[in-house]
């Protein structure tokens, strides 16, 4: 049964979370032993692995990649951005990934180090140049890409690179699909997963899909089914359920053909409609966020690290149908506001603007 929870008392309880959680990191900061300080330094909340590139998004809507006069260059890549989204909201995170030994590299690197992003885990590659993507913008916001990737540092990433010891130390561990593409990389990322999991951590999957950069729509399916029954939680949006399906993924018993049991939450986001969500024990549907949409680039990853942020500082939410609701009203927002500015990362949203658009729209 669906716990009735209108906006006004979402924004209670995340306040009231938000206040309890402060509380709780001054406390332990206060009486923490310099070890345990060091500790948490060298560990993080949420892991995410996978790629980081940059993005070229035109600085014109509605044009095609030629006809653009420029470019706004942009850091990008879905697991760096769920990384970045979960410490704008005052989290822990961190990023295990590959780059080249190159100026963008470099450049990508420091970001995550100014977004508060734990790089333990990352690791240069001299004779592989950084991923980079051209990003078409519709007029709507949403987007086309093209990809220069043959193969990208991120693809080589070998499994003698990982850093175990960050990885074992997650509470939730997030990857995408795109890491399953190619080998070396695909190895890492499933001993990574096994890592993470035997240590105990959650399994985050947002598959994230990218047709072109797989070599046929069929290899993208077996690929990102090849693990699909490996993670707690799942996030697809509509599109891809679509895809995977090959049903109306409007319909509850398509969307239900992705269930599996040991599946904790399913996530189904609806773009500016919201999203819907399946557990063991109760589903329904938060409604979004209405905003001025300027680029759809990050949206999902801002809405995903919104809801493992809330996850990590306290996995009943996956078993209280008020608190997810909560969770999920908060990760809506996020996603709205992502799709206000260009970019992923510059768009991300604090807590407290998240809660101001939700305090908003329930005065409207």
């Amino acid at each position: 049964m669906r716990l009735p929870l209108n906006n006004h008392s979402t924004v209670l309880l995340l306040r009231e979370r938000e206040r309890e959680s402060l509380k709780k990191d001054k406390l332990e900061r206060e009486v923490g032993s310099m070890d345990s300080k060091e500790e948490a330094r060298a560990s993080a909340e949420v892991v995410t692995f996978g790629e980081m590139l940059i993005d070229f998004v035109p600085n014109e809507a509605d044009v095609s990649l030629a006809e653009s006069p420029g470019f706004i260059k942009a850091a990008g890549g879905a697991p760096a951005n769920v990384a970045c989204a979960v410490t704008k909201l005052g989290g822990s995170s961190a990023f295990v990934g590959k780059f080249g030994d190159d100026e963008f590299g470099h450049m990508l690197v420091n970001i995550l180090k100014n977004k508060g992003v734990n790089v333990d885990g990352v690791c240069f590659d001299s004779n592989a140049r950084t991923a980079l993507a051209f990003v078409s913008l519709k007029k709507n916001g949403e987007r086309e890409f093209m990809f220069y990737r043959n193969p990208s540092a991120d693809m080589l990433l070998n499994e003698s690179e990982l850093n175990m010891d960050i990885i074992k130390k997650a509470k939730i561990f997030h990857y995408g699909s795109i890491s399953l593409i190619a080998e070396p990389c695909r190895t890492a990322h499933l001993a990574a997963m096994r890592a993470a999991k035997d240590a105990g951590a959650l399994l985050s999957y947002d598959p994230n899909l990218r047709e072109l950069l797989w070599p046929s729509l069929e290899a993208a399916r077996k690929g990102i089914n090849s693990i699909w029954k490996e993670a707690d939680i799942i996030k697809v949006s509509d599109e891809e359920v679509q895809f995977l399906t090959q049903g109306d993924p409007t319909k509850e018993d398509v969307v239900m053909s992705l269930w599996y049991e040991g599946l904790k939450l399913l996530v189904v986001t609806d773009g500016k409609d919201g999203c819907r969500y399946f557990t063991k024990n109760f589903k329904g549907r938060v409604i979004g966020f209405s905003v001025n949409t300027v680029d759809t680039t990050g949206a999902g990853d801002s809405f995903v690290g919104a809801l493992l942020f809330a996850i990590a500082k306290d996995a009943f939410v996956l078993e209280d149908e008020q608190q997810l609701r909560a969770a999920l009203t908060l990760a809506n927002a996020c996603g709205a506001i992502c799709t206000t500015e260009k970019g992923a990362i510059p768009a991300l949203p604090s807590t407290s603007a998240a809660l101001d658009l939700i305090a908003k729209s329930e005065a409207k």
